[in-house]
């Protein structure tokens, strides 16, 4: 998948014209897209209308308006969109008191070596956590993913996709939809 261009980008006056008809077209692709793994973590799968979108939000929100600025969040999310080989998501770490919150994100420590995805009977792949999100004595509700599945795996996406996480302190799985299948391979083109 190719990153999301400058080009692509519209700024915050043309943006608000066009949010009214695309961010619910945009939010319906993100549901098909969000995976729930047990009661407190949700997988968002990301592509490139999904990082659009979010660098568009930032934008809006942040009134961004330089071009440096710009680009800079482009970088930065452009790094979510899948390479080859790979599926991309971002993880939300749920729980609802700031207390509990903050006890479950340090005893979820070590979470990067505890969560896989399995595409039909290949082999499955551990997730690659961008290591920026994790400090020595908790780690962050919000983590960036790439699972490097390889192209093989992803062409038979429509095998089945099962999400698993077998940290000892949490311990849950869930198996694709078939919506969020479809959507997986709509976006490989498979």
């Amino acid at each position: 998948m190719q990153a999301v261009a400058y080009e692509e980008i519209k700024n915050i006056a043309e943006y608000e014209i066009e949010r009214e008809t695309w961010r619910p077209r945009v939010l319906a692709i993100k549901e098909a897209r969000r995976v729930r793994v047990g009661g407190h973590l949700t997988f968002l799968f990301e592509n490139r209308e999904t990082v659009r979108y979010q660098v568009q939000e930032m934008m809006r929100i942040e009134r961004i308006v330089k071009e440096r600025d710009v680009r800079y969040e482009l970088e930065t999310y452009n790094e979510l969109i899948p390479g080859p080989g790979e599926l991309s998501t971002s993880l939300l770490i749920e729980y609802d008191s700031p207390e509990e919150r903050s006890v479950w994100l340090s005893a979820l420590l070590g979470l990067e070596n505890h969560v896989w995805v399995q595409i039909g009977n290949h082999p499955p792949a551990r997730a690659r956590f961008d290591t920026r999100q994790i400090a020595t004595d908790r780690i962050s509700s919000v983590q960036y993913i790439k699972f490097p599945t390889g192209e093989a795996a992803l062409k038979s996406v429509r095998d089945g996709v099962r999400l698993y996480v077998d940290h000892p302190k949490y311990n849950e799985s869930t198996t694709l939809s078939a919506a969020q299948v479809e959507a997986l391979a709509a976006d490989r083109g498979v």
